[in-house]
């Protein structure tokens, strides 16, 4: 018995492995995300159990603890189980999370990577995370920490030239302040709606306005230099056309 962990990649259903597609068409039953798109779902067999685990901020349809017992269950009643989550796995995918609780009962784990969101989402639109001389040093964070943690590990004092949020829209008017102590207001930001995917939105502000753009979940909060970069290639793709 083995539970394949599977990155379903940033959204895009083109953006997943070929690796990751030759499991799903042999697995016999798929604990998937919210984020992960449903196209994916059409390379699992007719006779495969499909179980919707997706949780968003707000909106948890499974509370972790109970996502786990789910494969434990799974994992000790078929060969095959896949568990497809957004992006990849090991990236505030709780992959480890998982993988512990079931290794724990005796279930073999093999994981599959899959594109980052954050990879994946400011490639699509042509941002560069890093830059050479711009941009050299690059940090992921998650906007939402566990509930239950009795202490914060996300303090802000970042000095990477890029910073990538994740699930931190909500929660933007409380973060920039903070991130203002270490950075100029001048600062661009790009914030990515949905992306890779054809409702893909990009709203560009500064660290100054950015909390005052309507921006909806899920997106990317990218904060750096390199924003400006790819304003520039969209300019210059706009006196192409």
């Amino acid at each position: 018995m083995t539970v394949y962990m599977i990155g379903a990649g940033p959204g895009d259903p083109d953006l997943i492995t070929v690796k990751a597609v030759k499991i799903l068409k042999q697995a016999e039953a798929v604990l998937y995300d919210s984020l992960a798109n449903d196209v994916l779902l059409e390379y699992v067999p007719e006779d495969a159990e499909l179980v919707y685990v997706g949780k968003r901020a707000g909106e948890h349809y499974r509370k972790q603890p109970e996502i786990n017992e789910l494969l434990i269950e799974y994992g000790k009643k078929y060969d095959k189980v896949v568990r497809l989550k957004g992006g990849d796995p090991f990236i505030f995918g709780r992959g480890g999370e998982e993988e512990l609780a079931l290794l724990k009962e005796g279930i073999n784990v093999e994981f599959v990577s899959g594109i980052n969101s954050a990879i994946g989402s400011a490639t699509g639109i042509g941002l560069p995370l890093t830059h050479r001389a711009i941009a050299t040093s690059l940090t992921l964070v998650t906007g939402h920490e566990d509930p239950q943690k009795t202490e914060k590990q996300v303090n802000w004092d970042y000095t990477a030239d890029t910073i990538v949020v994740f699930m931190g829209v909500g929660l933007l008017k409380k973060y920039v302040p903070k991130i203002l102590q270490y950075k100029s207001p001048d600062t661009p930001v790009a914030a990515i709606e949905n992306g890779t995917l054809p409702n893909q939105k990009v709203i560009l502000g500064t660290l100054a306005d950015i909390t005052e753009k309507k921006i909806k979940p899920p997106a990317l909060i990218i904060i750096g230099e390199v924003v400006n970069i790819y304003k520039e290639c969209e300019e210059l793709r706009s006196k192409m056309e």
